[in-house]
């Protein structure tokens, strides 16, 4: 048996509360570029929800929506909007993880329980994390269906964009809690800080924030946890909050092997990005060096740059994907580099800076 308490294998996927999931998967597919897997509603015998499954690479996405008011769902998205309810982990022994983390201090959100269809049996359990946000664990020995029990086989394909895995999902948290949450990380997933960063790390003339990086014992699982800092204005991560109303899942990062690719694809699809000043290239060459992509089309595409001692890293910041200022994505291309863009914060902050001006929160 693993050292490792806790064993996660993977993000088996992430789950999305929406409003409309039959709208959402459609955006998914058409700016994304992911394909459509499998579906679970009332045609196929759950009466509460109506839930999409997406992929692309390694990367799945669900994005479900509740069917009627008095569901506990539907009050989640009336508070919080469209957002990140849970990221589940494949584990193999569901009980051993849930007890394991319950005697941790792990709050319980659903025990486990077993759920059917003629394609085998799953075993799941939920546990709660930073706001509303949850953890299933779920272990699939014993079936052999395209996703979990209660969905179909509903193929949709698209045109991918080259997203091969997440990279890493960045939580938002009060100011004062960031400690809290990473201990939680610590002690009930047996995780182990990665790396952190203070408000003289991230900070602009208006404002600032503190982060700390949370990651499983194969570094495969990466989780950056944010909170305010005071500064003369308010936070991007205050702004969060508010518009969220309280913590949760700010942005999910996903990986490409080839960014310029990816995200000239994206942008043909749609899909917005935050703008860096065009004066943020001439000096970040001096500072990150030789890469092996063009700089003009590194430029052109709008793409942050920074190295750490391993490497390089390119990366770039979509706007929110949905009409409240909260969860957004990141694309990122890794040349060997493990850290998270230190280089760029402050230009990033500044980009996000505008927009909140533009929504009269800075």
């Amino acid at each position: 048996m693993s050292l490792n308490p806790l064993p996660l294998r993977a993000i088996h996927h992430v789950e999305l509360l929406v409003g409309n999931a039959k709208q959402a998967a459609y955006y998914y597919r058409r700016a994304f570029g992911f394909s459509q897997l499998a579906y679970a509603g009332p045609e196929t015998g759950v009466k509460d929800q109506a839930s999409y499954v997406l992929q692309q690479g390694d990367t799945r996405l669900v994005v479900s929506t509740p069917l009627f008011p008095d569901d506990a769902m539907a009050e989640h998205l009336r508070k919080h909007g469209d957002g990140v309810l849970d990221i589940a982990f494949l584990v193999d022994d569901v009980d051993h993880c849930y007890s394991e983390s319950i005697a941790r201090g792990a709050r319980s959100a659903v025990p486990p329980f077993s759920c059917a269809d003629r394609e085998g049996q799953i075993r799941r359990a939920k546990i709660r994390a930073y706001g509303d946000t949850l953890h299933s664990f779920i272990s699939l020995a014993d079936y052999a269906g395209p996703f979990l029990p209660g969905y179909q086989i509903h193929r949709i394909p698209a045109a991918g964009v080259g997203l091969k895995r997440i990279d890493h999902i960045v939580g938002n948290v009060e100011e004062g809690h960031m400690n809290d949450w990473g201990t939680f990380y610590d002690q009930v997933l047996g995780f182990h800080q990665f790396m952190s960063f203070d408000d003289k790390d991230i900070s602009t003339d208006f404002s600032a924030l503190r982060s700390k990086v949370m990651a499983d014992p194969s570094d495969q699982i990466k989780f950056p946890i944010n909170e305010p800092a005071t500064g003369r204005r308010k936070s991007q991560i205050q702004e969060y909050l508010d518009y969220n109303v309280g913590p949760g899942v700010q942005h999910i990062a996903l990986l490409t092997d080839d960014i310029i690719h990816t995200v000239s694809l994206l942008k043909e699809n749609g899909v917005v990005f935050l703008n860096v000043p065009d004066a943020y290239y001439d000096q970040v060459w001096d500072r990150v060096g030789t890469i092996e992509e063009d700089p003009d089309e590194v430029r052109r595409l709008n793409l942050l740059a920074d190295r750490d001692e391993k490497g390089y890293l390119l990366q770039i910041f979509t706007m929110p994907v949905e009409d409240r200022p909260t969860l957004f994505y990141e694309i990122i291309q890794r040349g060997g580099c493990s850290g998270f863009g230190k280089g760029n914060f402050k230009a990033l902050f500044e980009a996000i800076e505008r927009e909140q001006a533009l929504r009269g929160n800075l």
